[in-house]
C-alpha cells in the first residue's frame, strides 16, 4: 500500500506496515518551451508513486520541488536554491525520516544539478546514522539509456535537458502538460569522457539540449518501465536481505 504524501492522514500511518520511504528531488526551471517548469519534480515523484504501488511497506513523501539550478539562470523564471541550501534541505528531510523511525530510504533524483547536493547530504546523514540505508537513483536518464537497445534513440543517445529521452518520459507520464509543437533543441558539441562545467546558455538557445522533436510517448513508456523495473527489483532484493549489504556479522566471523 502506498501512502502518498499529502493524501496520508494520521490514522493511516502505521509504523508496523511502513518500513521504507521514497521521495523525489526536482527543480523549478525552464525545460524548453514544450515541457512544464516542474518537469524534474513531476517525473521523480510520479516514478516514486508508481514504485510504491509495486512494493510493500513504502511511503512516498512529497517531492522537493526546488533544486540547484543556477546554471540555468539565464532562462525565464528559473528559481534556484543555493548549493548549501539544497544540501541542508535534503539532509534535514533525511534526518526527519530517521527521527520518525525509518531506516530504509530511497531518493529518486530528477535534475542534473542535484546530483552533488544529494551525495553530500546522504553521506553526511549516513555517517551520522550508520544503521540507516540510503539509496539513490541519481540520474534516471542515464540509467534508462543503458537499458535500451543501441538503436532505440534517434538523436544524441536520447540525452539532453528536455531532450529526446526526458521529453519522451514526459509524454508517457503527463502528456496533458506537454506542448510538442514548441519542441526544439540543440545538440551541443561536448567531449565524451571529460565533463565540462557549462552554463546552459553556452549549449543551446532554445531552452532544450538534444532533440526533443523525435520524442514519442511509445519511447517514454519503454523508459518508464525500464526505470521502474530496476527500482522494483532493487527494493525486492534489498527486502530479502532486510536492506543489509557489504560485510555482515556472519561474513566477518568467517574472516
Amino acid at each position: 500500500m502506498a501512502y502518498i504524501g499529502t493524501k496520508m492522514t494520521g490514522n493511516q500511518y502505521n509504523s508496523s506496515k511502513i518500513d521504507k520511504v521514497v521521495f523525489g528531488v526536482g527543480a523549478f526551471e525552464n525545460h524548453g518551451y514544450h515541457m512544464p517548469f516542474g518537469t524534474d519534480a513531476l517525473i521523480s515523484n510520479i516514478l516514486a508513486e508508481k514504485l510504491a504501488d509495486r512494493v510493500e511497506g513504502m511511503m512516498v513523501l512529497p517531492p522537493i520541488n526546488y533544486g540547484l539550478s543556477e546554471h540555468y539562470n539565464h532562462l525565464p523564471f528559473t528559481i534556484s536554491l543555493k548549493p548549501e541550501t539544497i544540501v541542508n534541505v535534503i539532509k534535514e528531510v533525511l534526518q526527519e525520516v530517521v527521527r520518525n523511525g525509518i531506516r530504509k530510504i530511497l531518493i529518486i533524483n530528477g535534475h542534473d544539478g542535484n546530483i552533488a547536493p544529494i551525495e553530500l547530504a546522504a553521506r553526511a546523514v549516513k555517517v551520522e546514522h550508520p544503521e540507516v540505508t540510503i539509496a539513490t537513483l541519481s540520474d534516471w536518464w542515464v540509467a534508462a539509456g543503458k537499458m535500451v537497445p543501441e538503436d532505440f534513440f534517434d538523436k544524441w543517445n536520447g540525452l539532453g535537458h528536455a531532450g529526446e529521452g526526458e521529453t519522451s518520459m514526459g509524454l508517457a507520464l503527463f502528456e496533458e502538460l506537454m506542448e510538442m509543437e514548441h519542441a526544439k533543441g540543440v545538440i551541443p558539441d561536448l567531449p565524451e569522457h571529460v565533463e565540462i562545467k557549462w552554463r546552459f546558455e553556452e549549449l543551446t538557445n532554445t531552452g532544450a539540449s538534444g532533440d526533443p522533436s523525435v520524442a514519442s510517448i511509445e519511447k517514454g513508456r519503454v523508459l518508464e518501465e525500464k526505470v521502474l523495473t530496476v527500482l522494483e527489483n532493487f527494493v525486492h532484493e534489498m527486502d530479502k536481505k532486510d536492506w543489509s549489504y557489504g560485510l555482515t556479522e556472519k561474513t566477518t566471523e568467517k574472516l
